[in-house]
């Protein structure tokens, strides 16, 4: 009886029934019974109701501060008709969007952290090399091995310039900041964009690079496809042996325009495959110096680009690359 909404129409039906009561009174004694009869019996069905309504949104209120103390794995199970029951249903909807909202957010934590872990350990190799390096260099008074160890220096740092700056595109991308021009763009212009800060390798290497190119354009942004093309012709590249084969054919479908990059380099293991467009993962085939970002990146960009990248390889027969660039979004 605290509650001045529950408190003030009850004291108002008493006081309007006992004075419709002992006005009946002087008129009719029977009148004046049902009339306080049925005064009681609609004051009595308003408390039952009130209350009842004031337990539910008790009830309610307590649940909401369970889900504020994070507790989501709690059920309403009372679903009658009326507004509470909507009120209800709504706040069900809210809390299940919460729950699923706190659940990315705890994900991303997560893996926020790992990320973090796996930065930190693919630049602590390069930065204690070159620290090591940095001491021997003052000692050192031969100007052969000075300059070995200038070198060995400058090495490290294009590896941490080129590890930063590919994390800095995969934030951007992942951010959804990274600007993209998307427009048609020539798929013969890309692939030779593509090879061509790869061709004293492929000299050195002496592999052979064979092409079938049926031209035909696409949607996307040229800098960005140039950029995910040459991570995966970069990985054939570094498992093909001397005197191998890089291929790459282009070909066209009613659904989708298809390149094919592919090597007869060792291959990748089976267990491998499922992991190999993961960031950081490294196979039973990778090379010392490989980070595990570069494929990573290619299928992020691809992604955005409409387009979906798979891979498929047999150990000791190479691995084949197949890139599609969808005509239409179904």
């Amino acid at each position: 009886m605290k509650n001045k909404e529950f408190f003030i129409p009850v004291i108002i039906g008493v006081s309007a029934t006992a004075a419709a009561s002992t006005i009946m009174l002087f008129m009719n004694k029977s009148g004046a019974i049902i009339c306080a009869a049925l005064g009681i019996i609609l004051i009595a069905i308003f408390c039952f109701y009130t209350n009842r309504r004031y337990r539910a949104i008790s009830d309610l209120n307590d649940y909401l501060l369970l889900v504020c103390s994070g507790n989501y794995d709690l059920a309403l199970e009372d679903n009658t008709e009326g507004e509470l029951s909507i009120l209800q249903n709504n706040l069900l909807k809210v809390i299940s969007q919460l729950k699923t909202q706190n659940e990315v957010i705890a994900a991303d934590k997560t893996y926020l952290a790992d990320s973090l872990a796996d930065i930190s350990h693919q630049l602590k190799t390069p930065l204690t090399s070159m620290l090591v390096v940095s001491e021997l260099l003052e000692k050192e008074e031969d100007e052969a091995k000075r300059k070995e160890f200038t070198e060995i220096i400058n090495t490290q740092c294009e590896k941490m310039s080129w590890l930063i700056q590919t994390l800095l595109k995969l934030s951007k991308l992942d951010a959804g900041t990274a600007e993209m021009n998307i427009e048609p763009i020539s798929v013969s212009e890309v692939i030779e964009n593509s090879l061509t800060p790869f061709l004293l390798t492929l000299d050195l290497k002496n592999i052979n690079v064979k092409k079938s190119i049926d031209d035909f354009t696409f949607s996307g942004d040229k800098n960005w496809s140039v950029e995910a093309l040459q991570n995966i012709i970069k990985n054939c590249i570094e498992h093909t042996p001397d005197g191998g084969t890089l291929s790459i054919t282009t070909d066209e479908t009613t659904v989708f325009s298809r390149i094919v990059i592919s090597d007869n380099g060792c291959g990748i293991a089976k267990e491998d495959l499922p992991h190999i467009f993961e960031r950081f993962y490294h196979g039973k085939n990778s090379s010392s110096e490989s980070v595990g970002i570069g494929l990573a990146l290619s299928k992020t960009i691809l992604n955005k680009e409409n387009a979906s990248v798979s891979v498929t390889s047999e150990k000791g027969s190479g691995t084949q690359f197949e890139i599609k660039f969808y005509k239409s979004v179904i």
